[in-house]
């Protein structure tokens, strides 16, 4: 019998004791402006007024991630032998955090998370300022959350972060129990954000919740069939890099005259209840600044405001910036205020922001949509209806594909992440449960109301070589991307119900036609053979069956697995 490398003893001790470590005089504990003042110290300026800094560590690290914990509800399920070798020193390191959280100089900010009477977490983050550049660190983050309100029902999180560590050592370590998350090595803020957030989806599924890695919306759209405008509430899943942040905050090519719009609520994390309302996590958004002027709006006129907070974007020397340049990196990022999210018309900006992070109860609401976003390079349709069951088994199988241009010996491959959720603590199939309990209960209660789209904001056509010897690959030919403006005609064309559908290969409903016109040139017998439609599809049937399995291992229940064979079953055309 092998024995467990965790140490739940150790874990508890660390927390017990972490809170005498607190208290020393070594821990500053400033305003927000003190604290501003303190990170723009270390910052250069763009053109029109906003921080810039700049990382070592540019990236999540999610490989040297571990959580840390006394069962399979908590641990996770495949961790590496990295991550197995994290897990074994772990206590050693927790005590070594003890002793420089005595010594080392500190500063703790304490924030709210979301904006409601019944789950807003307190977020108390200890950042070391060795380096006194990484101020920025804290002041970045905290700029996210909200001001402690009184009377709020918490619970309350702790976040250690130490980018001082050396890199051999670069690790987080999440204690979930105790709400306690640890980034050693990094200074990267991203691990900040997602820190809180990871243990704030997990405390709301233990409340009953479901957190969710999804934006969220309010749409105004005309339906055709009544001529009358309806109102929506939007979830927007999606992987890092699919466009998740881009479509939550897109207008959609709607027409604002007529009263339609879309209106933000969250780009990132939510918090799902039974009634079909959302809580939202924070008051402003950590997103990619590779963003176009002429294509996300909204998102680029708040990232070029002077109230951003910048991360590594290239600036010249006179501090003029260009959010596409990215030869010396591929993740810039910056906090953008909310508020800033406006387009232009009739000559003056408009905010879209919504006036809520959180959005309404399904009974108040027209309808409730929920967009599963994938990126897909062959011939994946760009939109799919789904049936609800359709749409857990998308949350299930949470699908992309590694690009050739960011991951090239494995480009062509999918990804497959439950919920599009890379943050989900310990088994992933009780999130899987929770989902189905929820959409079912929803459709049964509210039919007509509850409806279930996926997008392919990928494109068409390519064609990757494989060397047999060698197993290297060549790009043979390149996907005809997905227009912008298609993609939001697809999207508009949903929520205001002029879109034609019908059965497709992958037995889900496929769109042929946008509000009037039929999408020939898209037909993927336009770039492959019968033969070749053929082959990619029974390679994602398989991958989707293998991975069903594997999550089936991780507590899936057994309805819901049968549901997912049976639906690739008559993909296959078993059973004609």
């Amino acid at each position: 019998m092998s024995i467990s490398p965790y140490d739940p003893k150790a874990y508890k001790s660390f927390a017990e004791n972490l809170k005498n470590s607190l208290k020393g005089r070594n821990i500053e504990h400033p305003s927000m402006e003190e604290l501003r003042k303190k990170a723009l110290k270390t910052a250069r300026f763009t053109s029109f007024g906003a921080p810039v800094w700049y990382s070592k560590i540019s990236s999540r690290m999610a490989a040297k991630t571990v959580y840390l914990g006394s069962g399979p509800e908590i641990v996770l399920p495949k961790p590496s032998k990295v991550q197995l070798e994290i897990v074994e020193k772990a206590p050693a390191q927790l005590n070594k955090v003890l002793e420089l959280l005595k010594t080392m100089p500190f500063v703790h900010i304490k924030r709210q998370m979301g904006d409601n009477s019944e789950y807003n977490p307190i977020c108390n983050i200890y950042v070391c300022v060795a380096d006194p550049k990484n101020y920025r660190l804290a002041y970045e983050w905290a700029m996210t959350m909200g001001d402690v309100k009184k009377n709020r029902p918490g619970p309350e999180f702790t976040m250690i972060h130490i980018p001082e560590e050396h890199l051999m050592r670069l690790q987080i370590l999440t204690i979930p129990e105790y709400n306690i998350n640890i980034a050693l090595g990094t200074d990267y803020t991203g691990e900040c954000k997602k820190g809180f957030l990871r243990q704030a989806m997990y405390s709301a599924d233990m409340m009953g919740m479901l957190g969710l890695h999804a934006g969220t919306k309010i749409v105004n759209a005309l339906d055709k069939k009544t001529g009358k405008l309806k109102k929506y509430g939007v979830f927007m899943f999606g992987l890092t890099a699919t466009g998740k942040s881009t479509w939550s905050c897109h207008q959609l090519g709607l027409d604002p005259k007529k009263g339609e719009g879309t209106f933000v609520a969250q780009d990132d994390i939510v918090f799902l209840k039974k009634d079909g309302s959302a809580y939202g996590s924070e008051q402003n958004y950590y997103v990619k600044t590779d963003v176009d002027k002429n294509l996300q709006e909204a998102m680029y006129h708040a990232l070029s405001h002077k109230t951003a907070l910048l991360e590594n974007v290239m600036i010249d020397y006179k501090g003029n910036i260009d959010f596409l340049d990215e030869r010396l990196g591929e993740n810039g990022r910056g906090v953008l205020d909310r508020r800033q999210l406006k387009v232009k018309r009739g000559g003056k900006y408009v905010s879209i922001c919504a006036d809520s992070i959180n959005l309404p109860t399904l009974e108040e609401l027209d309808g409730l949509v929920f967009a599963f976003i994938t990126r897909r390079n062959t011939m994946m349709p760009f939109a799919q209806r789904l049936t609800w069951q359709q749409g857990v088994l998308a949350y299930l199988w949470g699908e992309s594909t590694h690009s050739f241009a960011t991951v090239p010996e494995k480009a062509g491959e999918s990804v497959r992440i439950v919920g599009m959720d890379d943050f989900i603590i310990g088994n992933q199939g009780r999130k899987i449960n929770a989902f189905y309990d929820i959409v079912k209960d929803l459709v049964d209660k509210y039919p007509g109301k509850v409806h279930f789209f996926q997008y392919n904001t990928g494109g068409m056509g390519e064609i990757i070589d494989i060397d047999p010897a060698t197993g290297k690959k060549t790009l043979k030919r390149k996907a005809m991307r997905v227009p912008i403006d298609l993609m939001a005609s697809l999207q508009r064309g949903d929520l205001r119900g002029t879109n034609s559908y019908r059965e497709c290969v992958l037995k889900t409903e496929e769109v042929y036609a946008v509000e009037g016109k039929e999408l020939t040139e898209w037909n993927p017998k336009n770039f492959y053979s019968e033969e070749e439609i053929r082959k990619y599809v029974l390679e994602l049937v398989d991958g989707r069956r293998k991975f069903t399995d594997e999550i089936a291992s991780q507590g899936l229940r057994k309805e819901i697995r049968d549901l997912s064979h049976k639906e690739l079953d008559k993909i296959e055309g078993k059973g004609k």
